[in-house]
C-alpha cells in the first residue's frame, strides 16, 4: 500500500502526504525530537548506543502515516530488508518484530542508495576479517561461502587474507562500543548485499551443449542404472519396506564378504562408482597392495577425510597429509607433477578444506585411466565377481482378504459340524421351524 522505494505519492485515509523516498523516512526517524525513541542499551558486557526497540518502530510509523500496526510492522519489515536498519539479536531475520528486540539504524554509508558495487573480493576479505576475528568458528552459511571463495579465488588469497589483517589491526585500535557497532554494522550490510553464489556464476559462464548430445547422454545413463534404480525396478529378493523380510539389507551392508552380483556389476559402470562403494574400495585396495601403489588410495581417502572432517582437526590433518604422501623422504610417498606440488605445498600455509584437492585430482585421474582399467581384469575382480550373490525374487504368497478369510472360516465350521454325531430331534426342530416361515403367509395351520 506504502511506496517509499523512490518518489512515489502516498495516500493513507484520504490524504495525499508529499512524495518521499525511503531515505527521507529514515532521516526522519533519527530525529532527537519527532523521531524513534533510542537509548543506550547493554548486550552482553558491551553498552550498545542509539538501540530502539521493534515496538517503537511499529508505533512510530503507524502514528506518522496513520496506518494500522500490521501496515506499519510490514513497511519496517521493508526498511530492515533494504539494510536501513539491522538487528543486533537475531540478525539473520531480516523482519521487525513488534517487541522489544533490539534494532539500530544503519549508517548512510552502507544505504543501498550508495550503490555501492558488490564484488566476491570484498566479502571474501570481510569473511576473512571475520574468520580472523572468531579463531575459526564461523556460522555455518559463513564457513561455506569462506570455503567455496577460498577454493576459487587461491590465486589471489594471500592478498585477501592481508587486507584482512590490515582491516582488523585497525579496528582494534577503535573503543570497545565503536568497534562492536561497526562489526554489527559491517555484517548487516553482508547479509543483505553478500554476491551470489559463485558456483551459480560458474554455471551461467560454462558453454552451452547440444540437446541431441545432453538426450543422449540421459538415454544412455537411463539405460545403464535401470535395473539398479529403486523407482524403476523393484528390490531383490523382496522390499524391506513393504514386508518383513531384512534379506536386501544383510546383502548390501557396507562391509559384506560376498557383494551381490548387481553391486560389483555397479563398479563396472564408472571409477567414481566403485570408489563411491566401500565394499569396492577394500576390493581395489587389494589390488593396488598386489601392485605395491597402495598409497594412491590412502591419499586420496586421507584429502576426503578433510575434505568432510571438522574444522577443528583440519589443520592437524592437512600437515599429517603433507608429512605421510608429500613430503621429502615421506614413508608412503606419492608421484605428482611439480606444479600440482608447489601449487599444494603453497597452498598449506593457510590450510583449508580443498586445499589438497590439485594433487587429490591428480591422483584420482592417475588411477582412473591406468589402474581401473587393469582392475577389472585382474585376478581379484574375476575372483569376486565369482564369488557375487545372485539375487533372486522370493515367490510370496498373496495376502487374502479378509471377507474371503471369513468364508473360509464358515465352511471350516460347517464341515466340522457335518462330521460331528448327528441329533434328530434338533434336526427335526430345524426342519419344522423352516417349514413354519415357509408356510405361514398360506395361513396354514400345523397339526
Amino acid at each position: 500500500m506504502i511506496k517509499c522505494v523512490t518518489d512515489y505519492n502516498i495516500k493513507v485515509k484520504g490524504q495525499v502526504h508529499p512524495p518521499l523516498t525511503l531515505e527521507a523516512v529514515v532521516l526522519e526517524m533519527q530525529d532527537p525530537k519527532t523521531g524513534v525513541k533510542s537509548q543506550t542499551q547493554r548486550l552482553v558486557i558491551t553498552t550498545i548506543p542509539h538501540a530502539i526497540t521493534g515496538e517503537d518502530i511499529v508505533e512510530w510509523i503507524a502514528n506518522r502515516f496513520k496506518v494500522g500496526a500490521a501496515e506499519a510492522r510490514a513497511m519496517g519489515t521493508m526498511m530492515v530488508a533494504f539494510g536501513y536498519i539491522y538487528p543486533l539479536q537475531d540478525h539473520k531475520r531480516l523482519i521487525i518484530k513488534p517487541d522489544a528486540s533490539l534494532y539500530r539504524f544503519q549508517t548512510p554509508y552502507f544505504w543501498p542508495a550508495q550503490q555501492w558495487p558488490v564484488e566476491d573480493t570484498d566479502y571474501a576479505i570481510y569473511l576473512a576479517k571475520r574468520n580472523i576475528r572468531k579463531k575459526g568458528m564461523l556460522e555455518l552459511h559463513e564457513q561455506e561461502q569462506y570455503n567455496n571463495l577460498h577454493k576459487w579465488m587461491n590465486h589471489k588469497w594471500d592478498f585477501i587474507v592481508m587486507q584482512a589483517k590490515e582491516q582488523y589491526r585497525a579496528g582494534k585500535e577503535r573503543k570497545k562500543p565503536d568497534r562492536v557497532v561497526f562489526d554489527c554494522q559491517e555484517r548487516a550490510y553482508w547479509v543483505v548485499h553478500r554476491p551470489p553464489i559463485i558456483f551459480t556464476q560458474q554455471c551461467i559462464m560454462r558453454p552451452r551443449v547440444k540437446s541431441s548430445v545432453s538426450i543422449g547422454a540421459l538415454v544412455k545413463y537411463s539405460t545403464t542404472y535401470k535395473q539398479h534404480d529403486p523407482f524403476l525396478y523393484p528390490c531383490l529378493p523382496s522390499n524391506p519396506w513393504l514386508t518383513d523380510d531384512v534379506t536386501y539389507w544383510q546383502l548390501n551392508m557396507q562391509n559384506i564378504e560376498n557383494p551381490t552380483k548387481m553391486r560389483v556389476e555397479r563398479w563396472t559402470f564408472s571409477f567414481g562408482e566403485l570408489l563411491s562403494d566401500p565394499r569396492g574400495r577394500d576390493d581395489f585396495r587389494l589390488f593396488l597392495k598386489k601392485e605395491f601403489s597402495g598409497e594412491n588410495l590412502a591419499f586420496w581417502e586421507a584429502c576426503e577425510d578433510l575434505k568432510w572432517g571438522t574444522a577443528a582437526t583440519m589443520k592437524e590433518k592437512a600437515q599429517q597429509i603433507y608429512k605421510t604422501f608429500l613430503a621429502r623422504g615421506a614413508p608412503r610417498w606419492i608421484n605428482i607433477d611439480g606444479k600440482t606440488m608447489e601449487i599444494t605445498v603453497k597452498g598449506l600455509s593457510h590450510p583449508h578444506r580443498y586445499v589438497l584437492d590439485a594433487a587429490q585430482t591428480h591422483i584420482y585421474m592417475l588411477m582412473k585411466k591406468d589402474s581401473y582399467g587393469r582392475y577389472l581384469k585382474s585376478p581379484v575382480f574375476k575372483e569376486t565377481q565369482k564369488k557375487a550373490l545372485e539375487q533372486n525374487a522370493k515367490k510370496r504368497r498373496p495376502s487374502l482378504s479378509p471377507i474371503i478369510l471369513r468364508q473360509q472360516e464358515e465352511e471350516q465350521k460347517a464341515k466340522l459340524a457335518a462330521s460331528g454325531p448327528v441329533d434328530i430331534t434338533q434336526v427335526m426342530s430345524k426342519l419344522f421351524s423352516i417349514k413354519k416361515k415357509i408356510l405361514s403367509p398360506l395361513k396354514i395351520n400345523l397339526k
